[in-house]
């Protein structure tokens, strides 16, 4: 039997398929363990598989590219409006060939290896980044209980901490000292592996001409231009423009229109939530160095100047969100364009300067 298209339903160990001829028609449909789904494509002549862009579909989908199978992956959250009547996973298995016939819909890029574990990095340090501020505030509350007050900040809160815990006239009972003390040689720990993993994907960074790339536009550190191309893999031919790049972080406004009537709110927040916390703090930050140099009377120009403009006439936050909107799309333009962002802003004033010229 030849099956031009079979739609997956993914899980750890039982696999739902839905088989489908050339008129999208389900033929057959199976439900096979881990083996038998790996023995069943080896017998069996695919042109598409179609599943939900979840956990271990991209490792299938690097599989089944392997073996010359074209895979599309499709977002989970617009597959479910498809599912007729109760959820199961035949109804999953079918709504994901419903979805697959639609011609707005988008399929997920698939990711390599490289992507995937650069991402993995990502979320382990913001695991022990979590665990570090939760250590902390527990220190803080154990010794507010004692009378003490932490000063605000992780680096100098901690240090207080410590210097409470070696006085030994402190108000610190002994029953509690040396619980604490582990806390906080747990917190240097934590430390100690978050600056190591730092040290690894700066090494990541310099042997990538993407993440080069975006290390030049202003607000775009070390963190956000690795968690881009792990994202992304540094090309972005894909979305249609910088505008559609920067929706794909949630950064645009919800819309809620009917007929004449138009209302934008507040940014939809969609897509990725880390990476569009790092352009949010990048764009805070550019806003706290332009405010700087602008009250130390230094010269403010660029997306900085036009940062401060925005601020003055909506207020801080607002300012900030439309900032990283900017962001986003200056780092599309420079992944598009392969060139750093200084070589792109001089280019484009060159060709504004060179359209006026009148010729003679």
């Amino acid at each position: 039997m030849h099956a031009t298209t079979v739609a997956v339903d993914l899980a750890k160990s039982v696999f739902q398929l839905a088989v489908a001829d050339e008129h999208w028609r389900i033929v057959e449909t199976q439900r096979l363990t881990r083996i038998q789904f790996e023995r069943w494509f080896a017998n069996r002549g695919v042109g598409l598989v179609v599943m939900e862009a979840c956990g271990s579909a991209h490792h299938w989908a690097r599989w089944l590219n392997g073996l010359g199978i074209e895979v599309r992956l499709l977002p989970a959250q617009y597959v479910r409006a498809y599912v007729r009547r109760n959820k199961t996973d035949a109804t999953d298995a079918a709504a994901l060939l419903e979805a697959a016939r639609a011609s707005d819909m988008r399929p997920v890029r698939v990711k390599s290896l490289e992507q995937q574990a650069l991402q993995g990095l990502h979320r382990i340090r913001s695991l022990w980044m979590g665990t570090r501020t939760s250590r902390i505030n527990a220190l803080r509350g154990f010794l507010r209980e004692f009378g003490l007050a932490v000063p605000v900040g992780a680096r100098t809160g901690l240090e207080a901490i410590s210097r409470v815990l070696a006085d030994p006239a402190s108000a610190v009972p002994e029953l509690i000292r040396g619980s604490a003390r582990l806390l906080v040689e747990e917190i240097r720990l934590l430390e100690a592996r978050i600056a190591q993993l730092e040290r690894e994907l700066a090494a990541l960074a310099r042997l990538s001409p993407a993440c080069t790339t975006l290390l030049s536009i202003p607000g775009i550190g070390l963190l956000t231009a690795t968690a881009l191309v792990a994202a992304t893999s540094g090309d972005v031919t894909h979305f249609k423009d910088a505008r559609h790049f920067a929706s794909w972080f949630g950064l645009t406004p919800r819309e809620h229109s009917s007929g004449s009537s138009r209302f934008l709110g507040k940014i939809s927040k969609r897509g990725d939530r880390y990476l569009r916390m790092l352009l949010t703090h990048g764009a805070r930050s550019v806003l706290r160095a332009a405010k700087v140099a602008e009250t130390a009377q230094r010269e403010v120009c660029g997306v900085r100047r036009w940062a401060l403009d925005v601020q003055r006439r909506s207020n801080h936050n607002k300012a900030a969100c439309a900032l990283a909107n900017k962001l986003a799309r200056i780092c599309y333009a420079t992944l598009r364009d392969k060139t750093p962002f200084g070589e792109t802003e001089r280019l484009n004033k060159k060709i504004t300067r060179e359209s006026f010229v009148i010729p003679t």
